[in-house]
Formats: C-alpha cells, structure tokens, sequence
C-alpha cells in the first residue's frame, strides 16, 4: 500500500455520483449495506473484479456476491426458479442471497462466479446501496471490504483501517443495522438449502422455502462464507465461555460476568448481531497479537445461530 488514503464520499447525491464513476472506472469503491460494508466492483470487469480477489487476498475458488437493485434486474443474470421468486417477493430487498443457476450470455466476469454455473445474488435494502446500484446502472460484485478471512467491517474506519488504499472511495453511511452477513440459499428446481446462516433466520423461510437441509462448510465451496476458518481476529477466540480467563479480552452477553465488551446487555439478539464485528474489532486491538478472546455463550436460535456461526468460524484453527 501507499499510504495514500480513500476518498470519504458522503451518501448525497454528489457522493454517489462520485462512487457510481469510480465503479464505471474499473476502480473499487466501498459501499453500505444493511449488512456489512461490501468492496463494490463492477461484476463484468474482469480487471476490477481481479482487484477485489487481489485487495482481499482471497481465494478464487470462493466466489462473489453480486448485488442488485431489483428481481428483474436479477432475471438477467439468472434462472429464477417459482420458490427464489417467492422468495425474491417475500424478502427482497433485504439480508438474503440466492445462489442461483447463471444464465448463459449474462455477461458477468467468470471470476465472479468461481468457474461456476451459479450465481450469488442480492437485492440489498440499504438506501445507499440501492442509490448506487440504480446510479451505476450495472451489477456490482461486493463481498464484505476486509481482507480475507478477517471480521468482517460495519463501519467505514474498519474498511479503512483493514484495507487501505486498495479501495478507491468508501460511501460512508455510519453503522450497519444488521451487523451480520445475509443469509444464503441455494435455490435451483428441485430443492432449497442452506448454505450460510445470516442477518434473516432460518424461521423466517420456512414458510416458503419448506424443509432446509443445511450445507455450510462443504468439501467444495458454493458460495460466500463457507470456508471453516473465517471471520478470524489476529486474538486466538474461545467461544462459549465462563469468561472467567483474567488475561482475556472478554465478550458478553445478556446479564453475567463482568466483561469488556456485551454483545447485549439485555440478551437481544438483534442488538448482538448489529454489535457482533465491530466488538471483535475493538477486542481484537484490545487483546493484540497472540492474545486471547473470550466469548460468552450465544443462544443458538433465530439470529443466534449466525451469531454462532460467525464465531465457530472466528475460533475455527487458522490454514
């Protein structure tokens, strides 16, 4: 890196021309998400998108989330099967990605997709990314803004502070809401499953999606945030603990030991998933390297099983 900074855009319309040129430009430009930051590229440059895999330093065989303002604009791109468009209607825009059969012609850089015949896809509900994404008028591939395998950013300091000037610009809009990645389903003729738990709950789908079965950490990885080893601070993570290690940087959650950080206070699992990140970052500079994290445990329904998820991944033995 060169120490040069990037450029802070405000979410106006001045900003979101800027970061609208820049993806134009085949640069990398953050953007907000209710979910996380995400490293925005225009999804059929080939370039640009190599740049992401190159900022991040991230395996190419873990493919991309492509964002998009709409279902139509995802019809593009896509099969749609009956059940991804009850869905599409039920959830879109919001915290869920489809991963869906890729049609032929779509135009999106084969880096996108890993070489697969599928393909990632999200309709985000932040007003800042739907601005941008109907500004730039094309899809846009945007995993989370830090390098790979780290906790992912909510903030746009975290994208700053983890990557730099490998980014443009960051559209900053303060903190995400959710705090956590979108959830992730594979959605063909035959059958839903689960590949990644996220900021919308299992329950929620059910309805619609009917039984799903889960496929998180496969031998082969399909889709984003598969990998067993992910979201990792520099710290070592105990999860599920007493906090009772007085040389750890502890993490709460609801009433009970007396600890640094509280995921939440009052055992909200929307306020802990929002809190999640950014409190692994703040305990991760705390605890430094070689120190220790410990978490406390998380009830592992609704949100708190990608809460969990996220923190098994975290504490997982580092490749």
């Amino acid at each position: 890196m060169s120490g040069r900074q990037p450029e802070i855009l405000a979410p106006d319309a001045d900003g979101i021309a800027r970061a609208a040129a820049l993806l134009s430009q085949g640069a990398l430009v953050a953007m907000p998400t209710e979910t996380v930051y995400g490293l925005a590229a225009d999804a059929r440059n080939d370039r640009a998108v190599a740049q992401v895999f190159a900022a991040k330093g991230r395996p190419e065989f873990n493919p991309l989330i492509v964002h998009v303002p709409d279902l139509a604009a995802a019809e593009a791109l896509a099969h749609v099967p009956q059940t991804a468009r009850d869905l599409a209607q039920a959830f879109w825009p919001g915290p869920l990605t489809m991963v869906l059969p890729l049609k032929p012609g779509a135009g999106l850089s084969p880096l996108v997709t890993a070489g697969l015949p599928t393909v990632a896809i999200r309709v985000p509900a932040h007003k800042a990314a739907q601005a941008l994404l109907r500004a730039f008028g094309g899809p846009v591939a945007a995993p989370s803004a830090n390098p790979s395998g780290r906790i992912s950013p909510t903030t746009a300091a975290h994208v700053a502070d983890g990557l730099g000037d490998a980014v443009a610009a960051i559209l900053d809009a303060g903190p995400c809401s959710v705090g956590v990645e979108s959830t992730i389903l594979r959605v063909d003729d035959l059958r839903t499953v689960l590949l990644r738990e996220g900021g919308l709950p299992r329950e929620a789908l059910l309805p619609l999606a009917g039984a799903l079965p889960a496929d998180t950490t496969p031998a082969a990885v399909s889709a984003p945030g598969q990998l067993a080893s992910h979201y990792a601070p520099r710290a070592s993570v105990e999860i599920d603990s007493d906090l009772s290690d007085p040389g750890a940087v502890r993490i709460g959650f609801g009433r009970g030991p007396e600890a640094e950080f509280n995921l939440s206070p009052v055992g909200d699992m929307v306020e802990a998933a929002a809190n999640l990140f950014a409190m692994l970052h703040a305990a991760d500079a705390m605890a430094g390297d070689g120190g220790r994290i410990a978490v406390a445990p998380v009830p592992d329904h609704g949100l708190g099983r990608a809460i969990n998820d996220r923190l098994r991944r975290a504490a997982s033995a580092r490749g």
